[in-house]
């Protein structure tokens, strides 16, 4: 098993637009094979010392997938490619960090 951790940074003032795009395609992400959790999130602000900075510009997909093969597949999926048409004009950068357990 792998995790994966997206940060989507966004234009300003694009958030909501984004979300609505995003949460339409939980579910045919959900249902790929492979695909074990895809949890989009969005800062919530606190007065814990260490916490990061809030943003509203960005948004954190927590992934796990099977392995590495599914997450691949995930990009080519055509939910994905018509995910990132629709969201191209709304995103800034995009990054991921992939993990596996210790």
């Amino acid at each position: 098993m792998i995790h994966v951790i997206a940060t989507v940074e966004l234009k300003p003032g694009c958030r909501a637009a984004y979300l609505e795009v995003l949460l339409g395609n939980v579910a045919p992400v959900t249902a790929e094979k492979g695909c074990l959790a895809y949890a989009p999130t969005i800062d919530v602000e606190t007065d814990i010392p260490i916490h990061e900075t809030y943003d509203d510009n960005v948004v954190t997909i927590i992934e796990s997938w099977q392995d590495i093969a599914a997450l691949k597949n995930h990009f080519n999926e055509p939910h994905m490619l018509a995910y990132r048409e629709k969201v191209k004009d709304l995103i800034k950068k995009v990054t991921i960090r992939v993990l596996q357990p210790a």
